[in-house]
């Protein structure tokens, strides 16, 4: 393979980087839109790349909703989980650490949790979905938890999780885990 030809990936995790083209070098009028700018002219080659346009739009975002995120009603501190497991701080940073609980990490230091995750259904499947999903990284198992899925009808594994379909769920984790 010449060395100017990306190695393939799929769609779902192509890099953040983009070749240099002239035409995908301007940000959209409004950055919440990501569009492919990509002309069938371009080849497979740049397939695999995310326009500069796209990658702007994307990370002009991303921080305002990982803020937004972390100011939601339903999430807690790191002392507020400890009294909520009647445990201590420095046991839920383990329990992060591990996958045994979802800490997300914020700007500055320490981590905010979800308050969902105490109930009694998902405090049960955290950590056998961090190992499923390969991760114990916390915006990713949010994300898996937090956004609708297919082949689930388009409930979110959260939902589905708190209707007592948890078993579904870790199928389905373990088969993106893979």
């Amino acid at each position: 393979m010449p060395a100017t030809t990306p190695e393939f990936r799929p769609p779902a995790t192509r890099r953040l980087l983009s070749p240099m083209k002239p035409e995908t070098q301007h940000l959209p009028s409004d950055p919440r839109v990501v569009r492919n700018t990509r002309t069938s002219g371009q080849g497979h080659a740049d397939s695999n790349y995310v326009s500069l346009e796209e990658t702007r739009a994307l990370l002009s975002t991303s921080l305002a909703a990982r803020n937004a995120r972390l100011a939601a009603d339903d999430m807690v501190s790191t002392d507020e989980a400890a009294e909520l497991a009647q445990t201590s701080r420095v046991t839920i940073n383990a329990w992060i650490s591990k996958g045994r609980c979802i800490g997300l990490s914020q700007t500055k230091r320490g981590f905010r949790l979800p308050r969902w995750q105490f109930e009694p259904r998902v405090w049960q499947l955290v950590p056998k979905l961090a190992a499923a999903l390969d991760t114990t990284e916390g915006w990713a198992l949010l994300a898996f938890l937090e956004s609708p899925h297919g082949a689930l009808g388009g409930v979110t594994p959260r939902a589905a999780i708190e209707q007592g379909k948890g078993e579904r769920v870790l199928d389905i984790a373990g088969q993106e885990g893979n």
